[in-house]
């Protein structure tokens, strides 16, 4: 099974790559960044699976690493998943003993999320396959084109952001 996905992981590089060098090196500007994006998450994935980590898991590890007990709700939307994906996670995860999660006294309405010691201590083993994928990935790249390639994409972001909002106050809806 492990060389079957191997070679078709061989077969998407392959015609990923010829598409963006040969076939239409000017394509649009969100598809390269989708490709790029999609790289790095398999090198992720290939790299958390040597954990027994899913990059499901990955995600909301991520997210509670920087803010434990969170509510499902807020952790769902941190993560940018519908709610029913991250319960099916969570639930996965409680049942790894990477998470616990509880009612608080008066409030039975949400149910928050907290890292077990056990979760809290991937981090030590998951962030470091992280940095070594990003390492990977700029490897060729000097410091000046970095930095450049960075700030185009916060511009990138900053401006899809405005017109994310522009276009929720123009339909009517309250925009925070």
């Amino acid at each position: 099974m492990a060389r079957l996905t191997a070679a078709r992981e061989a077969e998407i590089s392959t015609r990923l790559l010829k598409h963006w060098h040969e076939t239409v090196p000017n394509d649009r500007m969100a598809h390269l960044v989708k490709d790029a994006a999609r790289g790095f998450l398999r090198s992720l994935q290939l790299r958390l699976a040597t954990q027994g980590v899913s990059l499901g898991h990955w995600s909301f590890l991520r997210i509670l690493w920087e803010q434990d007990g969170l509510t499902q709700r807020a952790l769902s939307q941190e993560a940018g998943v519908m709610g029913s994906t991250t319960l099916i996670a969570l639930r996965a995860m409680e049942s790894l003993g990477y998470i616990r999660r509880a009612q608080m006294a008066g409030n039975r309405k949400n149910m928050y999320v907290f890292l077990t010691p056990s979760g809290r201590a991937l981090k030590q083993k998951l962030v470091p396959l992280a940095e070594e994928v990003n390492r990977l990935a700029l490897r060729g790249l000097d410091e000046a084109a970095i930095a450049t390639t960075r700030r185009s994409l916060l511009v990138m972001l900053d401006n899809l952001a405005r017109d994310n909002l522009l276009a929720h106050a123009q339909a009517g809806d309250r925009v925070p």
